[in-house]
């Protein structure tokens, strides 16, 4: 699966411990990445300073849903389930 254009769910809803260009504590759960733009794309999706988790992530159906909204849906349950 490709990602979905102007959904960023998995910038949004997960939290990612580790450094990120411009918040080098990482984020919490449900906070937007300061790296996701306007239109929801990645502003450092090629940068090597990019976290491993990111790099590592693959879109898939059972994670991004058929939307948007059922993907910062499921993203949030799975962040819920392993927190």
């Amino acid at each position: 699966m490709q990602c979905r254009m102007n959904c960023g769910a998995c910038c949004e809803a997960p939290s990612i411990t580790s450094y990120i260009p411009g918040m080098p504590d990482g984020k919490p759960a449900g906070v937007r990445c300061v790296n996701l733009s306007a239109d929801n794309l990645c502003l450092i999706f090629t940068d090597q300073e990019r976290p491993a988790l990111c790099d590592t992530f693959k879109a898939s159906s059972d994670v991004c849903g058929e939307n948007r909204d059922e993907a910062l849906f499921l993203i949030t349950d799975l962040e819920i389930q392993t927190a």
